[in-house]
């Protein structure tokens, strides 16, 4: 009879024991799950500018005004975060109609071929309390090549103005490139190769 007992009592009591482990792990599941949240950049407050040193008379700049993409946003822990982006060039703009043709041609972007930059980043790492090393393949003029920006946390958390309110986050970031990395020569070194890169993005979370 102990042994009957015995041969009963022990699966139940296996059975038993296992019910908490299951739990602990269908709890944990959602919130890693949720740890990743996906925020859409917001293109009214986001915008990517970038310079060059004309024949060394001047220094002009242009904007990428319009900008499509998403942040992958992990607040616990900023380097499993990512980011994709994707710069039309018909939003670039240099202040003056004719220099933006010019840049879009052939001799520099070809925007009629290449109608698009996009970056999507491939690493993210700590920099300092709020800085942040994001390295990525940059694609400009067919051509893709690793950048490092170096960035800055400017603010994650509620965004209220009036009735609208969501979780957001904003960065500022820049680089320094070649423009003759991505086939972009025409009148190297008389206006310059290495081109600034300054980005500032707000992205809020997406419903």
């Amino acid at each position: 009879m102990k042994r009957l007992a015995l041969s009963v009592l022990l699966p139940a009591v296996l059975l038993f024991a296992s019910i908490p482990a299951f739990a602990a792990d269908g709890a944990k599941a959602p919130a890693a799950a949720a740890a990743v949240a996906k925020y859409d950049i917001d293109p009214a407050h986001s915008n990517v500018t970038f310079g060059w040193n004309h024949f060394g008379f001047s220094n002009p700049t242009a904007r990428l005004k319009t900008i499509e993409g998403s942040v992958e946003l992990d607040k616990a822990d900023l380097t499993k975060s990512s980011v994709s982006v994707t710069l039309p060039l018909d939003g670039l703009d240099t202040g003056v109609a004719k220099l933006d043709e010019h840049v879009k041609s052939a001799d520099f972007l070809d925007a009629a071929k290449y109608p698009t930059i996009t970056f999507k980043s491939t690493k993210v790492e700590k920099a300092g309390d709020n800085g942040l090393r994001i390295t990525g393949d940059l694609t400009v003029h067919g051509v893709t090549r690793p950048v490092t920006l170096n960035a800055k946390v400017n603010k994650i958390g509620l965004f209220e103005m009036g009735p609208f309110k969501a979780q957001a986050a904003g960065f500022d970031a820049e680089t320094v490139i070649k423009r003759s990395d991505f086939g972009v020569n025409k009148y190297v070194p008389a206006v310059s190769d290495e081109i600034p890169v300054r980005i500032t993005l707000d992205a809020k979370q997406a419903k």
